[in-house]
This record gives C-alpha cells, structure tokens and sequence, in this order.
C-alpha cells in the first residue's frame, strides 16, 4: 500500500495556510531551544487563549465547568494544558503527549579551565548523540543561573547578531591518521567535548587594574581569569554560580527553509517539537470538545523519562487529580475510571526514509518525507522490547478519525528489524489502561544538531492532532 504525497491534494488556499503554520513554528523553534524556554513560550500562548492556572483555581476555590481552560507546569520544564469537554471527565480524555527536550550537551557544575592558553567549559552529552556531529559548529550557551539569594538569571548568549558564538575543535586531516581509523563511536570522545570560551589572557593595567594583594605580575591562567572577569563584568556571573545553573549547549543561529521548492525546515530540535508545537496548537485552537483535551509537553524523554519533569512522575497524575476535584469528582475512582477511559496520541517524531541509508530500512514500513502523519504501532527494539503496541481496534478508530477529517496520513516503524530501536512515553501512559499509539512526523537526521523536516507534515500533524481532541465517540 502505497500513500501519496501530501503536497499533491493542497489548494492554494490551503498552501498558504500551510506556509503561515510552519513560519510560526520556524520562530518558535528558533527562539525556544530548552525545555525551559518551550514551556515559558507555550504558557505565554495559553494564557493569551485564555487559560488559567491550576493552582491559581484552586486557591480560589473555582468550579471547572465545559469549556475551562487551565494548565498546571512543574519546575518551568514541563506544562499540562486542559479544556474541560461536554462529557463527564469519567468517560476519559483526548491526550496529546510530546516531548520539548531535545538532545544537547550540558555545561558540567565546575566547568571552566585553561589548557595551553585555551580557556574551555567541560560538557556532559545529554541523550542519544553521534559525539562527532557536535564539533566544529557555531554553538551557543542557554540556560539559568540560581543564585544564592534565590534569584534566577537566564542566560542566552550566542544567538542575537552581537554575540559571540562558541565551538568544540576538531583534529586537522592533516594528523588524522590514526583518529580516522577509530569506529565513529571513539572518533570524538564524552570527555572531549569541550566548549572553547576564551584565548585572551588578563593583563592588569589592560584588562583591569591589579588587585592591591596580588604580587604577580599577571594572573596565573590568565585567560582563564579574563574569562571570569568578563562573565562578571557583562553577565553579572561568579565561577561559583556554575555550581547552582543549568546550561545548555546548543546549535547556534536560526532555523532555515531547505530546498529550492522552501519545502523543508533544517533546524534543532525537530525531535519533538515538529510535534510539540502542532499539538499545543492545536490544543489553543481547540473549540470547547466533547471529551475533555489535554496535551502534555514533558521533560526527560531523551534520558528516559526520569525525574519530577518526566513522564514516568506522578506530575499528570496528580494534575488530574485537582482537575476533577475541581469539577466535582470526589471519589479516587473517578480518577482511575477517568485514565482508564482515555484516548492518546504520544506524539513523537518518526525516522523519514532516507535513501543514503535505505539498507537501515524496509521500504514499505517507513515513512516517507512529505507523505503526511506517521503512526507507528509500535517502537522499541528488537522483539518490540520497550515499547507500546496499539490493539487493532484503536488502530482501526484513529484511521477513521483521520479519514473523517481528511488528514494525511501513513503508516511506520523505527526501521529494519534489529537495526537498533528507540521509544517514547507512550507505554507510560498506556499502563492506566487507556489506548495509546505513537505518531509524529518524519524527521531525517534525528538526534542530530541540525535535523530535517517536511512542511507539509508538520501541517498534517497540526490537522491530526486538531482532528483528534475533537473526537467525541468512544470505541
């Protein structure tokens, strides 16, 4: 069975709206390269569209009625957004669940040194990387800084036209010789991913006037030292605050269109807000439904879903909680009964089909860039370990779902069997009972710094997903 291309059925009205849908979320994921910034983004969106949050309904004591839209975040890192439907919160709801972390390298707590005049930051990968893809490229540093007063400063430095940008080096070809006879896996190594900060030294008169208890005649590590001073001189920064901050090493610059046709988006962080943001949308854009709409955008998925911001806490649990409390619910089995009655779709993004590497794939089970949304039944590895598996009959109500609203869609797995594998947060979810089945868009490069995706998937993944939280039946 073979599907079409997506770009085929468009009319020129729809074209333009396709155009206009994928500018605003070439902007946000442009400006919105952390989990933190995703979710200070999207709860900025939400309460233009109305919605409250949660604790501040519940200090109030407000009675949730159809229609209400609140949200609750947890840390600044993950948000729940929720529009209470017609149907009674017992018959379950329509979940939209996607991820806005996103592959990165993480500045250590006690970062900063100087080798042979070279002031670096030590780095530690955070999710699955190709360590090699991350060197000579433009780089900046995002992220907070808790002081011990108990503010907190954000940090972006690198993106505006101003800034300064960073870079990891890598060995000229001239010397590779025995670099290049390493598997890729040893070519760049963890602890060699190191951010180059600085080459200037400190030099007192210069750079600063010498303290009146220093005998030196210039700093020991001076380019170290001038690093420091110039952090506390233009960003307000001690050494000892990296013990307390959260950075984040990221791509530099802008995404771009790709392609002379402009069909494309090459960016960082396709994986997973070519998802997260359709499913916000369309979360925003939902009129009143009759089951209730939640779309989820969570933390940690890249490193498992771990912790108080991922999906495997208690945080969407006890938000739904105080979101039947607050409609009325008093019995924990309206809770249970609540899950188990649900519908999801964990939204995270498909591997395309690429023909330089087309022996990783089987053709008629992968997803083919610009063909629409990909479900995956299953992800996982080797003998599906790890994942969900969709039952048939859930299978069998999506298409029609989509069907009914016209959306394009097909159908996918991860790759060949045994190639290697992935998950998502679906199974975490599908232990309350409710059905689950994984889909996304196709995304060549994934994991990389800079990934690829379809315009016209992101489109189709924003209409799926609208189509779904307006679904009112019941399987």
């Amino acid at each position: 069975m073979e599907t079409p291309n997506a770009w085929k059925k468009y009319s020129q009205q729809e074209l333009d709206e396709l155009q206009v849908f994928n500018e605003g979320y070439r902007l946000f994921i442009s400006d919105n390269k952390t989990e933190r910034e995703c979710a200070a983004s999207a709860i900025k969106l939400a309460e233009e569209a109305g919605y409250i949050k949660l604790s501040d309904a519940v200090s109030t004591g407000k009675m949730l009625k159809p229609g209400d839209k609140i949200y609750a975040d947890i840390r600044g890192k993950s948000v729940i957004f929720v529009q209470i439907g017609t149907k009674s919160l017992e018959e379950g709801l329509n979940i939209l669940g996607a991820h806005i972390d996103s592959p990165r390298l993480d500045v250590k707590q006690n970062p900063l040194e100087e080798r042979n005049e070279l002031a670096t930051f030590d780095t530690h990968y955070y999710g699955g990387v190709k360590k090699y893809q991350w060197v000579t490229i433009p780089l900046a540093i995002h992220g907070v800084l808790a002081l011990k007063d108990g503010s907190v400063r954000n940090i972006c430095i690198g993106e505006a036209e101003s800034d300064p940008v960073f870079c990891i080096s890598d060995l000229l070809i001239h010397l590779s010789a025995e670099q290049l006879g390493k598997p890729a896996s040893k070519v760049i190594e963890g602890e060699m991913l190191d951010l180059i900060v600085g080459n200037r030294p400190l030099v007192w008169g210069q750079n600063g006037e010498k303290p009146t208890d220093t005998k030196d005649d210039e700093p020991k590590e001076a380019v170290k030292e001038n690093v420091i001073k110039l952090l506390k001189d233009f960003y307000g920064i001690e050494e000892e605050d990296f013990l307390s901050a959260e950075l984040e090493i990221v791509p530099a610059g802008a995404a771009r269109d790709m392609g002379f046709d402009r069909s494309m988006i090459l960016g960082y962080g396709h994986d997973d807000r070519s998802c997260s943001y359709p499913s916000l949308i369309a979360q925003l854009d939902c009129k009143t439904p009759t089951r209730t709409a939640v779309t989820i955008l969570t933390d940690k998925e890249e490193i498992g879903s771990v912790g108080a911001t991922g999906m495997e806490s208690l945080f969407f649990e006890n938000t739904m909680a105080e979101v039947l409390a607050l409609a009325g619910y008093d019995s924990s089995l309206s809770l249970r009964r609540c899950m188990a009655n649900s519908y999801m779709l964990s939204s995270d993004v498909s591997a395309g089909f690429d023909p330089n590497f087309a022996n990783s794939f089987e053709i008629k089970n992968s997803a083919i860039m610009g063909h629409g949304l990909a479900f995956n039944k299953f992800t996982g590895r080797g003998g599906k370990g790890g994942s969900n598996d969709a039952d048939a009959e859930y299978v069998a109500l999506i298409r029609r779902i989509m069907d009914n609203a016209g959306v394009q869609f097909q159908t996918a797995e991860l790759g060949r069997v045994d190639a290697g594998g992935g998950g998502t947060i679906a199974y975490m979810l599908a232990k309350y009972g409710m059905r689950v089945i994984d889909c996304g868009v196709p995304v060549l490069s994934m994991h990389a710094p800079w990934e690829i995706a379809n315009k016209a998937d992101i489109y189709e993944a924003y209409r799926g997903y609208c189509a779904f939280l307006q679904f009112g039946e019941k399987i």
